[in-house]
């Protein structure tokens, strides 16, 4: 171990002995030890231990085949390859529906998960603080099984109702999911070690706010998606695409930095990004508005046991007559275009995707300067890890959940027709009857009408 560790070893030990004097001793000594603990603190960003740097994990084939190149077009040759590569990846999942890219959505949440409390790990693995890694572990499992089960008993009410052994479940779901958690939370206050307690409680913080940024967002991210692929694709694809467009325009334009957190960012990518992904977004959501596949609800079909997705495309997917402004009308000779709603709709995600996005890999890379690493992992050559690549996309899903729940989402007669089925047949039958009289009272229905 190191001589600056022993050294902060023996501070933090040093200051739970105080602690615990002042408490036996009154209030005498408070002033001291406040001030004590303030200086620990302070000095805490400087006693971050280093993590080892990553390994170069490029294939060895692309190693030798951009050997004669410099490290910027190295770099620039690999990202590039593998882009294409998880491009053409992601596409493949696209088209083997929407169960697998929901797996996908679960495997890239737990594998964010990984590399951040692998950091927290690594950052303070010479305190062998017990259980940390297992409880760690544990609060995924409990807060995946309380999201993914509400998602199944709204979603897969109908299938729930066939088997007995499930009702007993999605019914006390929520007690269960409580129950759960609360033993975490027993087994984490059993765990605390003498003269560690600060230090467990900041990797208890640091559990709990991992599970913030990744469970629950990817939890958003299968919400839209049942809204219909469309509200997956674009949105994705637009943080994508800003992403691309932005390290290109960077790449070749670049010379005024953006900001100093990542001093690789400039206002050209940033503003060359922005353009880029209207653009695409507006073009992409016209060819995907086009097709059933992309624009119903996914929904599961209980007599095929598989997921679905027909219905009569809404509004917002069925072509509409827009004027044009004078100014657009007197350049294109234009008076009207003929265009899908949701491209309006696009143009605020887009917009959303390449100004505000950014500011989650803004946020990342403050968060790895403060551990002094320059990636998450080595996961992708060229990339890093998967929380490199995805650290824009979870306050995309929250943003794109929040705008359908606020403009585009109104009452769904599927779901409500599901909830209704699980009902007692006493409760079906009062509904029916109070329906009945509220169409009658509507003039929808003749009085004459009998059960």
């Amino acid at each position: 171990m190191s001589a600056r560790r022993r050294q902060r070893r023996a501070a933090a030990e040093e200051a739970e002995e105080e602690e615990e004097a002042a408490e036996e001793g009154g209030s005498d000594k408070e002033e001291d030890l406040e001030k004590r603990l303030c200086e620990l603190d302070l000095r805490s960003d400087l006693d971050v231990p280093d993590i080892p740097p990553p390994t170069d994990s490029t294939p060895e084939i692309l190693k030798r085949a951009l050997s004669g190149l410099s490290a910027r077009w190295k770099n620039w040759w690999i990202r590039g390859i593998l882009s294409l590569a998880m491009i053409s990846g992601f596409f493949l999942v696209i088209y083997l529906g929407s169960f697998m890219l929901m797996l996908l959505v679960l495997s890239i949440q737990v594998k964010c998960y990984h590399e951040i409390i692998t950091i927290g790990y690594r950052v303070y693995h010479s305190y062998d603080l017990p259980w940390f890694r297992s409880l760690s572990w544990y609060f995924l499992l409990c807060v995946n099984y309380f999201f993914y089960g509400e998602t199944v008993a709204d979603y897969f009410a109908t299938f729930v109702q066939r088997r007995e052994q499930l009702q007993f479940l999605i019914r006390y779901h929520r007690f269960i999911s409580f129950a759960l958690y609360l033993t975490g939370f027993c087994m984490f206050v059993l765990s605390l070690v003498k003269k560690h307690y600060r230090l467990q409680f900041y990797m208890f913080a640091w559990t709990h706010v991992t599970l913030l940024i990744t469970v629950t967002q990817s939890h958003l991210v299968i919400q839209n998606l049942f809204e219909g692929m469309i509200w997956f694709l674009v949105p994705i694809s637009s943080v994508i695409c800003n992403d691309i467009a932005a390290y290109i325009f960077g790449f070749f334009f670049g010379k005024t930095p953006l900001i100093k957190l990542s001093p690789k960012k400039t206002w050209e990518g940033f503003i060359g990004g922005f353009f880029s992904t209207v653009v695409f977004g507006f073009i992409f959501s016209y060819f995907l508005a086009q097709h059933q596949y992309f624009v119903c609800p996914v929904e599961y079909n209980s007599e095929t046991n598989r997921f679905v997705t027909e219905c009569e495309p809404s509004e917002l997917f069925q072509i509409k007559k827009y004027p044009l402004p004078p100014v657009f009308q007197a350049v294109l000779g234009w008076e009207t275009v003929n265009m899908y709603p949701f491209q309006l709709h696009s143009i605020a995600l887009s917009t959303f995707a390449s100004l505000i996005g950014p500011f989650g890999g803004f946020f990342a890379s403050g968060f790895k300067r403060a551990f002094k690493i320059k990636d998450f992992a080595d996961t992708i050559p060229g990339h890093g890890g998967i929380m490199d690549r995805f650290d824009c996309q979870y306050l995309m899903a929250t943003f794109v959940h929040v705008y359908i729940t606020s403009f585009i989402r109104g009452p769904n007669p599927s779901k409500l027709l599901k909830q209704l089925l699980i009902l007692q047949p006493e409760q079906q039958l009062s509904v029916y009857k109070t329906l009945k009289s509220h169409l009658i009272e509507k003039g929808i229905l003749q009085p004459s009408l009998r059960v």
